[in-house]
């Protein structure tokens, strides 16, 4: 039966490491809402970047239901940064007759810190392309993230 497993956690706690080796593991295809936006848009999108990820979260959501009745299984790369996020997407699949697992990346603060140092370095010397973390983006995130308890999650990867 086909699975369809998103990923949750920070900026940087190694969602996409996580999905890729989880999609290579399980024969599934992976969906990246962070690829996508910085093929349009680069890694320097600014205030627009938000409306670009809620639509194609949607979107991914639906490409993935298709996948699941073709017997194909998915892992959708996302944040699910709150409560509400969580909610919304268990309901989207509940309503569709689909089930979905959340995987929850918990990594520990000062880990965390070392991981968005390291990106925005590698980032810096073009060693990978991906969205830097500066001070404000971490401030922003840090207002609005809602660390998952147990029962809104399927599994919690350490």
């Amino acid at each position: 039966m086909a699975r369809i497993i998103i990923t949750c956690g920070k900026l940087c706690s190694g969602k996409t490491t996580y999905s890729k080796r989880l999609a290579k593991e399980i024969g599934a295809v992976r969906l990246s809402v962070d690829e996508i936006t910085l093929l349009l848009l680069g890694p320097f999108a600014g205030d627009i970047l938000d409306e670009y990820f809620q639509k194609l979260e949607k979107y991914l959501m639906e490409k993935s239901l298709e996948a699941a009745e073709a017997g194909v299984s998915s892992v959708i790369d996302l944040g699910l940064w709150t409560k509400a996020e969580r909610e919304e997407v268990r309901k989207f699949y509940r309503d569709r007759g689909a089930e979905c697992e959340i995987h929850y990346l918990r990594v520990p603060d000062g880990v965390w810190r070392e991981r968005i140092e390291k990106r925005n370095r590698e980032i810096e010397a073009g060693l990978t392309e991906a969205y830097p973390v500066d001070e404000n983006l971490l401030k922003k995130f840090e207002s609005f993230f809602e660390e998952p308890s147990p029962d809104e999650v399927d599994a919690i990867i350490d």
